[in-house]
């Protein structure tokens, strides 16, 4: 895996996430290309060279929890940012069932296709 160009991906997805929803590690993953990534997310998004316009604000893990070491301000700023999207976090856990990003652009998957 070229971390890189792996990275690259990761960031083109994570900015698509709309405001008002989030994602998970393992979706975020599974839509730059590879499952089995989602440790590799955490490692991108910890390196994320552009906060302001890659929302990693807006990954949370499995169970919709928030990061403990979230790379750009702590888990209450994680939190913040959140509630700023409108989406309420009751002890840093995010109700996926109402705020999990569910439509994906069928562009994005069209771009995929080689």
């Amino acid at each position: 895996m070229k971390e890189n160009s792996s990275f690259q991906k990761i960031y083109e997805v994570v900015r698509r996430i709309p405001a008002g929803t989030v994602a998970t590690y393992g979706q975020i993953a599974a839509l730059a290309g590879n499952r089995h990534w989602a440790r590799v997310v955490g490692y991108a998004l910890h390196a994320n060279p552009d906060p302001d316009h890659i929302p990693c604000y807006r990954v949370v893990n499995r169970n919709g929890q928030v990061s403990s070491a979230f790379a750009f301000g702590g888990k209450n700023r994680q939190i913040e940012l959140l509630e700023a999207d409108g989406i309420p976090c009751p002890d840093g856990i995010v109700d996926l069932k109402k705020y999990q990003w569910k439509e994906f652009p069928l562009s994005y998957f069209q771009e995929q296709e080689v």
